[in-house]
């Protein structure tokens, strides 16, 4: 045991624990969805991309590789610097286990009302917190890690996932290709919570670049005061600047409660637990189902259920 803890210690075993780790990223499958869809045209399909598959259990990891291997190729990572950045859980999550793996430090802002769950496992990981005012979200998170950057340029790598452009492009070479294959290219309609707006973005434009002619339907709360974790109200919260607001074909608001309802079914019906985002996505590509004769729907399910069983909905089943 001593001498597997001393390997492990060595910065050359470090780099290919993270390669491997950060090699598994990507290649989720995509799951049809069967009994919510029976009463649709047969034609019409709803396909789901199971996200929970990545290594932290999130869509996140995708963008959070990309930045890092673009912060450590530019030299903005390495040596005593820590990585900041704000999160609501999943990327933070992302951050944490990779930069562990790499022996990074990392300090993340998150706001106060995150779940427990997310916030264990982020102490876990090694990470160091700084708790935000939960009345301000993620952009006063956000707010709270520009000024904590500020105050330190020399000792920080702020990764700002709002901003970055390793972002999107996780989503233009990864998501996008995995799901124009996946669908065979018969992809009708690509449905994306808009949070960062990075996979809306970037597997829109990949679609766009192969000629599909994808339509592409944002989800988003329909209202600023929500329980949409990692979704944003656009209309009153600052624009992200990857977000291209010329990409979307249309957009789909969710109600907080449409989408614990529809968690629960997809428990009892699909036998999928996932979370409210990827629920208000379901909520939303259905709808959009709903108005087809004929058609391949494909949408995204950010992450599983298991973050956020301590929400009082989950009672209900």
């Amino acid at each position: 045991m001593a001498l597997n803890i001393e390997l492990v210690s060595r910065p050359e075993t470090r780099q290919s624990i993270a390669e491997e780790v950060l090699s598994r990223v990507g290649g989720t499958p995509l799951l049809r969805l069967r009994r919510l869809t029976r009463s649709l045209p047969r034609e019409v399909e709803v396909w789901a991309k199971a996200e929970w598959c990545n290594p932290t259990g999130s869509v996140k990891d995708r963008p959070a590789a990309f930045i890092l291997r673009h912060g450590l190729a530019a030299g903005h990572l390495g040596g005593r610097k820590t990585l900041l950045d704000s999160t609501s859980g999943n990327m933070g999550i992302a951050y944490a286990s990779f930069c562990a793996a790499l022996g990074i430090p990392v300090h993340l802002m998150v706001p106060a009302n995150a779940s427990s769950e997310r916030l264990s496992l982020l102490r876990l990981l090694g990470a160091r917190l700084t708790l935000t005012d939960p009345l301000e979200g993620a952009d006063g998170a956000r707010i709270a890690a520009l000024d904590e950057a500020s105050r330190d340029p020399e000792g920080y790598y702020y990764a700002d996932q709002y901003s970055n452009p390793a972002n999107w492009q996780a989503h233009y070479q990864t998501t996008g290709p995995e799901i124009f294959r996946q669908s065979d290219g018969r992809i009708t309609h690509l449905v994306a919570g808009l949070g960062t707006t990075g996979t809306l973005t970037g597997a829109g434009r990949y679609l766009a670049r192969r000629g599909s002619e994808a339509l592409l339907v944002a989800v988003q709360p329909d209202r600023p005061m929500h329980g949409l974790e990692g979704l944003k109200h656009l209309a009153t919260s600052p624009l992200p600047a990857i977000f291209d607001p010329t990409l979307p074909d249309a957009t789909v608001t969710v109600r907080t409660e449409d989408a614990h309802a529809m968690a629960l079914r997809l428990a009892a019906e699909e036998g999928l637990l996932v979370g409210v985002s990827a629920a208000a996505a379901i909520v939303a590509a259905l709808e959009v189902a709903s108005g087809l004769e004929r058609g391949v729907v494909v949408t995204i399910l950010p992450d599983s259920a298991l973050k956020y069983l301590s929400e009082p909905f989950w009672r209900e089943l």
